[in-house]
């Protein structure tokens, strides 16, 4: 954990720079890239049909570009095969699969805090209406 010293810093540079983990929040928490992460490390290689079966609410389109995304930035490894017809697979990388301490301890965390979160959201509401 940085030292006061390093926050105070953090605190007085640029805003868009002064949390370091903000690269990591856009790259593996936007929308639909933690659902796909999730699904490739727990279910293992999957094509794209399968894909989509199990994220049920993603469009064909973003499924496309999340998946071109995360191969881009090294989460997924996409695998072709010249056959006929042709046959696409994708499996969480290395980079991707050194995620999953995080996501455990981000489970763990909205199994003992969520009922928290919605418990002081309705407080808020409830005060908020009055």
């Amino acid at each position: 954990m940085a030292d006061n010293t390093t926050w105070t810093a953090l605190a007085s540079a640029d805003p868009e720079h002064a949390c370091p983990i903000s690269p990591v929040v856009d790259i593996v928490f936007s929308r639909w890239t933690t659902p796909i992460l999730w699904t490739l490390n727990a279910d293992g290689r999957q094509r794209f049909v399968e894909l989509q079966r199990r994220i049920t609410t993603i469009t064909p389109k973003v499924l496309t570009q999340r998946l071109r995304q995360l191969e881009r930035d090294g989460m997924i490894v996409r695998t072709y095969y010249p056959e006929v017809p042709p046959r696409v697979e994708y499996e969480i990388s290395e980079l991707g699969r050194s995620l999953a301490p995080l996501f455990a301890h981000l489970a763990e965390w909205a199994t003992t805090n969520l009922d928290k979160v919605e418990h002081a959201r309705n407080d808020y509401d409830t005060d908020s209406a009055q």
